[in-house]
């Protein structure tokens, strides 16, 4: 098993596959010190001021010199980046190959034509003063239909605290998401339960939702029942009625829309985890499905990538939007553009933005850049998407979950056990982190690192993928770990 790797021939550093001591040799330099696994150690000497290149590309500059074969973290490298820049299309593209074999899942069609990859009922309330019911109504009807759910896979209500108090973007962001939760195919049938004075008013958000099934889709405010837990038992039991005899049948793979997401990186992220869903991304596509990609502040330092892959003029004209926008929140905030990365990333090894954003990019693949979603917005191009949310685990993860997507694929170098309101799959870049934690990783990236061939890894991935879509429920599931999280940027009344 190789101990250390260089990624690009450019780069002056390589990263520690596993703990590497001091005075050890690599790649033709002894060791001035320990360097931990997915960290970062030079490959000759480099004066102060020196651009860092990893994965063939700057990631910061030395802010002290820094001799051959010693540690480069966050305490001696900088970042290059500035504010709002102006973009030049470059296109880059690299062209689909369709796929010549067409694969299939077993999924749940819906009338209006999506598939959804689970038949689930979910209790979704209008506002926060209403959580404390909805788990309750959660509780008694599980306990009513216990031993005989049909085609159910779980039955589950999503608490938050907003929908009142609210102004402007953050109330139609709050709306937004509800409503398209209430349209997502996972969801055999959707129980809306409001309070009646609150700002995210019933009438105006059932106009929003608009058509729906009303023997799936109900919806009642709890001031204008006299027992609220009864009427809304009620419901559930016709809701119920209408989806407990849903059947999975084959459908293409094509249907598949697949949220890309990573979270608690390490310096081994974008080797292993990342290019995996890389791959899995280009494969989708190539069969015709969609992947989304997410987390803008994750993109900057790495945005011309994505840019100069746009499919045309008016697609990169919106991701420079989508980029130059969420630079200006930080801005209007007050915060540094590149506070980043986080704790965690730190002592996993990942020292500036420019190097989490280059390995973090990697889960897209390398298919055109086909769609631009504003939050809130739902898929309408199949193909590669990017998507406005921030980098936050549980709010990007929504936010993917609410643009369409059934499945979310989070890489962790760390490990998480949160899950979203759709299946959240969590695929590890490390083994030693699989084997801590296999009650919260799905897959082990990290065999990458040991010597399996990226391909071969590739291919039992899809298989894995293919079979949590068709039903095999994924960690956060089996340890129903789920949640909902909705962007807030504004005051509170």
């Amino acid at each position: 098993m190789a101990a250390f790797l260089q990624i690009h021939p450019a780069d002056n550093v390589a990263v520690a596959l596993h703990d590497l001591s001091k005075g050890c040799e690599a790649l033709g330099v002894i060791l001035a010190e320990d360097i931990p696994a997915g960290h970062k150690f030079t490959l000759r000497d480099l004066p102060v001021g020196t651009d860092i290149i990893k994965y063939g590309y700057s990631i910061g500059h030395l802010i002290r010199a820094a001799a051959a074969g010693t540690l480069v973290d966050h305490t001696c490298i900088k970042t290059n980046l500035e504010g709002l820049l102006d973009y030049t299309y470059k296109p880059d593209l690299t062209e689909t190959v369709h796929a010549a074999s067409v694969r299939t899942f077993r999924g749940f069609r819906r009338a209006d034509g999506q598939v959804g990859v689970r038949n689930q009922i979910w209790i979704i309330p209008t506002v926060g003063c209403v959580n404390g019911i909805v788990e309750q109504l959660v509780r008694q009807f599980q306990a009513e239909v216990a031993g005989r759910m049909g085609s159910v896979d779980a039955i589950v209500a999503f608490p938050h605290n907003y929908g009142c108090s609210q102004l402007g973007d953050d109330h139609e962001n709050t709306r937004h998401i509800l409503a398209d939760m209430v349209h997502h195919p996972n969801a055999g049938g959707v129980l809306v339960v409001g309070l009646g004075c609150e700002n995210n008013q019933l009438a105006a958000f059932r106009d929003l939702v608009g058509m729906v099934d009303p023997q799936r889709v109900r919806m009642y405010e709890t001031q204008k029942v006299g027992d609220e837990l009864e009427y809304g038992l009620e419901c559930l039991r016709g809701i119920f009625a209408a989806c407990s005899g849903d059947e999975r049948t084959e459908v293409p793979v094509s249907e598949l829309r697949i949220g890309l997401k990573c979270g608690g990186s390490d310096g081994l992220s974008g080797i292993t985890a990342n290019p995996l869903l890389g791959r899995f991304s280009d494969w989708l596509v190539s069969q015709g499905g969609t992947t989304v990609l997410t987390e803008v502040p994750e993109m900057f330092g790495a945005e011309t990538l994505l840019m100069n892959r746009c499919q045309d003029e008016e697609t990169f004209s919106k991701t420079v939007r989508l980029i130059n926008d969420f630079k200006s929140y930080f801005m209007r905030q007050g915060q540094p553009v590149y506070e980043n990365p986080s704790p965690g990333n730190k002592a996993g090894g990942i020292s500036t933005l420019e190097e989490k954003s280059l390995g973090c990019t990697q889960k897209c693949g390398t298919s055109p850049v086909r769609g631009v979603l504003r939050y809130g917005e739902r898929l309408e191009v199949r193909g590669l998407n990017l998507l406005s949310a921030p980098g936050n685990d549980l709010v990007a993860s929504t936010a993917l979950a609410a643009s369409g997507c059934q499945l979310v694929l989070f890489t962790t170098g760390r490990g998480t056990p949160f899950g979203t309101f759709v299946p959240t799959m969590k695929i590890s870049t490390n083994t030693p982190l699989a084997l801590h934690k296999p009650g919260w990783i799905d897959f082990n990236a990290g065999v990458i690192a040991e010597d399996t061939p990226m391909q071969e890894c590739a291919d039992t991935f899809v298989e894995r993928v293919l079979a949590a879509a068709s039903g095999e429920p994924v960690r956060n599931e089996r340890n129903a770990y789920r949640g909902i999280a909705i962007f807030k940027s504004g005051v509170t009344l």
